[in-house]
C-alpha cells in the first residue's frame, strides 16, 4: 500500500488591524478574504490587544472621546507626532509599540507566521523596530490605507509598503528607501458590482422626500463629525434629502433625528445598497467609506474634515481628482450642483486608483522569503 503524497503546508499571514473605529478592521478583513485566494491561511489580530493590559483600550477610548468632543486636542497631537515634511526630529511611536513587541513574537511563533501584514501605523513601527533587530524572522508588509502619508507609518525596517497612491508610494520611497508600490484601496467586491439593496433604499429615500437627491453624510463608525445638523439643514433647505450615518453615536443618532427634512442612520450593514442609491457622498475623512464609495461609482465630496489626518486625506483626494473639495456651505451647494459634469474626468480617475490587489504583493513577498530564507528582506 502506497503512503498517500504530503499535503503542502498552507503560508500563513498574519494581519495586525487596530479597532480604531471600523476602516482598520473592514481593510484588515478584506485582505484576509483575498488571503484564500493566494493558499494563503489568514490571521486576523487586533494590535491593541497586544500592549499590556487595559493600555491598548484605555488608548482607544481617548481617540474617541478626543475626535467626538474636542477635535482641536488631536489637531495638535498630529501636529506633534505625526505630521510628515520638514519640521525637525518629532517624538517616534516605537517607544508604545515596542510595549506589544514579546506578545507579537510569541504570537507569530504561534500561528507560525510565514508573513506580516500591517494595516495600522502603530503596527507598522512595532514591526520595524523588531525585523530591524532581527527579531522578527519573517517579512513585513505595511498597507498604508492612508492618502496623506504621516511619519508614525514610516519606519525602514519593514520589507515593503503598499500604497494607495503613485504619490504615497514616492513619499515613502523618498523617505524610507524602502520598497513602495501603489496598490490602490482594498475594497469587497460587492462595492463595485449592481447592489440588489439598492431599490429597497430608493424605495425608502423617495417615501420620504419624494423627488429629493439623497446626500449621505459620513460620521464614522464612532459618529464624529463636526456640525452635522448645520450641514443637514443646509442640504434640506436646498432640496436634497440629507442621510446622516450616525454609526454607532446614539447621542447623535438622536439629534440629527430631530433636525427637519432629514433622515438619520444608525449602524447600517447594507453598505453597498445605500451607496448605490444614493446622489452623493460628504466625506470627512477620506476613509473607507470615502474608497467604498469610490468603487461603487458614488461622488465624493470632502467637506468640514476632522483635524490631522482626516483634513489631511481629504486635501489629497481632492488633489488628485478623486473627489470635490468644498470649502464653505456655497461652495458645497455649488460642488453637488456641478458634479453632473465633472463626471468624466472623475471616473477615470477612479479607474485609475483601482490598479492591483495588495495581497498579491503580500502573497509575492512571503513566496521570496521561502526562496531566500528566513531573515531575507
Amino acid at each position: 500500500m502506497c503512503a498517500s503524497a504530503e499535503v503542502p503546508r498552507r503560508r500563513r499571514t498574519l494581519i495586525l488591524s487596530a479597532s480604531m473605529g471600523a476602516g482598520h478592521d473592514t481593510v484588515a478583513a478584506e485582505l484576509a478574504r483575498r488571503a484564500g485566494g493566494y493558499g494563503h491561511e489568514p490571521y486576523v489580530v487586533d494590535v491593541l490587544t497586544l500592549l499590556p493590559r487595559g493600555l491598548g483600550a484605555g488608548l482607544r477610548g481617548w481617540y474617541q472621546a478626543v475626535v467626538r468632543h474636542a477635535p482641536w486636542v488631536y489637531a495638535g497631537v498630529y501636529d506633534a507626532f505625526l505630521r510628515g515634511g520638514p519640521g525637525g526630529t518629532r517624538p517616534s511611536g516605537v517607544p508604545l509599540a515596542r510595549l506589544a513587541g514579546e506578545r507579537l513574537l510569541t504570537l507569530v511563533d504561534r500561528v507560525d507566521a510565514d508573513v506580516v501584514v500591517s494595516v495600522f501605523h502603530l503596527a507598522a513601527q512595532l514591526t520595524g523596530h523588531l525585523r530591524a533587530r532581527g527579531r522578527l524572522r519573517v517579512p513585513s508588509a505595511v498597507y498604508l490605507v492612508d492618502f496623506a502619508v504621516h511619519r508614525q507609518w514610516l519606519h525602514p525596517g519593514n520589507d515593503r509598503y503598499l500604497c494607495l497612491t503613485d504619490a504615497a508610494a514616492w513619499e515613502v520611497r523618498g523617505s524610507l528607501g524602502v520598497a513602495a508600490v501603489p496598490t490602490g484601496p482594498a475594497v469587497a467586491p460587492p462595492f463595485s458590482a449592481p447592489a440588489p439593496g439598492a431599490a429597497r433604499w430608493r424605495e425608502r429615500f423617495a417615501g420620504r422626500a419624494p423627488g429629493r437627491p439623497p446626500v449621505l453624510l459620513s460620521a464614522g463608525a464612532w459618529g464624529a463629525a463636526s456640525r452635522p445638523d448645520a450641514t443637514a439643514a443646509l442640504l434640506a433647505g436646498a432640496g436634497y434629502l440629507p442621510v446622516v450615518l450616525c454609526g454607532r453615536n446614539r447621542r447623535l443618532y438622536d439629534r440629527i433625528g430631530r433636525v427637519p427634512g432629514v433622515l438619520a442612520l444608525d449602524w447600517v450593514a447594507d453598505m453597498p445598497g445605500l451607496l448605490g442609491a444614493s446622489y452623493a457622498l460628504l466625506d470627512n475623512a477620506a476613509g473607507q467609506t470615502a474608497v467604498q464609495a469610490l468603487a461603487a461609482g458614488l461622488p465624493v465630496i470632502g467637506y468640514r474634515p476632522l483635524p490631522g489626518h482626516g483634513l489631511e486625506g481629504v486635501r489629497r483626494m481632492a488633489d488628485l481628482g478623486l473627489s470635490a473639495l468644498a470649502p464653505d456651505a456655497p461652495g458645497l451647494l455649488k460642488a453637488l450642483a456641478d458634479l453632473p459634469s465633472s463626471a468624466p474626468a472623475r471616473a477615470a480617475q477612479v479607474r485609475a486608483l483601482f490598479r492591483a490587489d495588495p495581497m498579491a504583493a503580500v502573497a509575492e513577498l512571503a513566496e521570496r522569503a521561502d526562496l531566500t530564507g528566513p531573515s531575507s528582506s
